[in-house]
């Protein structure tokens, strides 16, 4: 296969994508459900709670950070972790948009 050509595509196709590919990692779900469930800011390692190493942990924070999904704080050496309220809005919305585009019966149509 060749190079994704994302101007094939339009935008809201291109971000649809762009948010699947942040979201499409078990450690990442795990890593979220992990914030909502505390519903505060986590300064800790996950590693009690996601059977991942600290690193890889680590890489997939920043995977999410780099989405603008989650926010993090550095505070000397610690760093805070949350749900980015804003952002997390915006994906709800662009999902939705996706989800109530389907009219289909519960039949379906094969």
């Amino acid at each position: 296969m060749g190079i994704t050509k994302t101007e094939a595509y339009t935008e809201q196709q291109n971000r649809l994508a762009a948010i699947f590919k942040s979201l499409g990692h078990p450690a990442r779900i795990a890593i979220l459900e992990q914030l909502i469930q505390v519903d505060c800011c986590i300064c800790r390692d996950f590693t009690d709670e996601i059977k991942l190493s600290q690193p890889t942990i680590s890489r997939h924070l920043k995977e999410l950070k780099e989405a603008g999904i989650i926010s993090g704080t550095i505070d000397g050496t610690k760093v805070s972790y949350c749900i980015n309220p804003e952002r997390w809005s915006e994906i709800k919305s662009v999902l939705n948009v996706l989800f109530d585009r389907f009219g289909g019966d519960e039949n379906g149509c094969c």
